[in-house]
């Protein structure tokens, strides 16, 4: 496949695939991003006659209509219908996020787009998966982590489970486990020319990303009271302390050479460094460690930890970070548009993926967008004249 600019001006592996994404929130929007950042060709489907959701981000800020173009369908009627048929035809892969059911009502299920297009990978996101008792229940990240057991284990001892953003369910076992099983899907129809459904559920797919912690678990390495074990910062030497500043500092020496950097530098006793996984120590160590770090502001360790392999880290905010010079030096924050926001990840030695902005796309006129999926003059003339496209 080529990685030369598309028709859209991208670049990128995935330059020459089509994709549609139906819009909707979290990891759908997010896989649509990240394909289109690889340069694949992404139309978002909107709901015409539906205004925006109260919480909604002005275009500029919103990343989930980014780097695609924009089509606002009344997918009710039987020629908003058709017209999705139509479009699933001429495209590689297909994204939707909605509960179970949804699309078939809409007659635009998998069964009937892949009879239309045998080769079409038709990825779908959904909290508990596809079928199963809870599979029409309403949920969110929390919920799904809640479901999973992921979420009992996040919390500091003694305490109640913290959810972490909502970074897990949604976007780690959500957006990157369906973007990781159309990319498998497209390699398998490279050889079969069949395409397929991809079946992502957030709960299981924020379950395997805790798949070691089942494995400690089942060895005995691991307790499920939280706050008691090496990574969830029942560790003295894996945990955050707050500094003379009330910032913070994280702490991750797990291994004993980088551990015994750590308590020469802070310094900490030397029956530390030798007992660092007896747990009998840990409550001492922990004391010592947090009334040392009190001592200094949290820059003033960052610059002591800096040129070791301590694993001593400032806590920095989001805005700190994008000023951060190993990040300032990689680049790792770009202006797109209006917004300083990640670079695309990961990059890729042979082509540059393109930061996704506002785009011209957004406002393209439907006859520019079927243009681009095929259409021919006479099949948009016809279309336009349809009044089915919400403008």
């Amino acid at each position: 496949m080529s990685t030369g600019p598309s028709a859209a001006g991208k670049t990128g592996p995935l330059v020459g695939l089509k994709v549609i994404e139906m819009a909707g929130l979290g990891p759908v929007p997010l896989a649509g991003l990240m394909l289109s950042e690889m340069g694949a060709e992404v139309l978002r489907i909107e709901r015409a006659g539906i205004s925006q959701p109260p919480l909604s981000l002005p275009d500029e800020y919103n990343i989930d209509r980014h780097g695609r173009a924009i089509l606002r369908l009344d997918l009710k009627r039987r020629d908003g219908a058709d017209l999705m048929l139509r479009l699933a035809e001429k495209a590689d892969v297909l994204l939707e996020g909605f509960r179970p059911g949804v699309m078939e009502r809409l007659g635009l299920g998998p069964e009937a787009m892949l009879a239309r297009n045998p080769g079409l990978i038709y990825g779908r996101t959904t909290g508990f998966g596809q079928d199963g008792p809870l599979a029409g229940r309403a949920g969110h990240d929390i919920t799904y982590l809640a479901y999973c057991g992921v979420l009992h284990a996040i919390g500091h001892a003694d305490s109640r489970p913290v959810p972490p953003l909502n970074l897990v369910a949604d976007y780690g076992g959500g957006a990157m486990m369906l973007v990781s099983g159309l990319l498998a899907s497209l390699f398998q129809r490279s050889r079969t020319g069949r395409g397929e459904v991809v079946d992502a559920a957030m709960v299981e797919g924020a379950s395997m990303l805790a798949a070691p912690l089942h494995a400690f678990t089942a060895a005995g390495l691991w307790s499920e009271n939280r706050g008691a074990n090496l990574l969830d910062s029942g560790a003295p030497f894996y945990d955050t302390y707050e500094t003379s500043d009330g910032r913070h500092i994280a702490v991750g020496c797990l291994e004993p050479q980088f551990f015994a950097e750590f308590a020469r530098l802070l310094p900490l006793d030397d029956h530390f460094v030798s007992g660092q996984y007896d747990k009998t120590l840990w409550p001492p160590m922990r004391a010592a460690i947090a009334d040392r770090v009190r001592q200094k502001s949290r820059d003033d360790w960052d610059l002591l930890f800096a040129q070791t392999d301590a694993c001593v880290a400032p806590v920095l905010s989001l805005h700190e970070a994008k000023q951060h010079p190993h990040n300032r030096a990689r680049n790792a924050f770009v202006i797109a548009g209006t917004l300083e926001r990640p670079a695309p990840a990961p990059r890729f030695s042979g082509s540059q993926p393109t930061p996704a902005t506002k785009p011209a796309d957004s406002d393209l006129a439907p006859s520019t967008v079927l243009a681009r999926f095929g259409f021919s003059k006479n099949e948009i003339d016809d279309l336009v004249k349809s009044g089915l496209f919400d403008r």
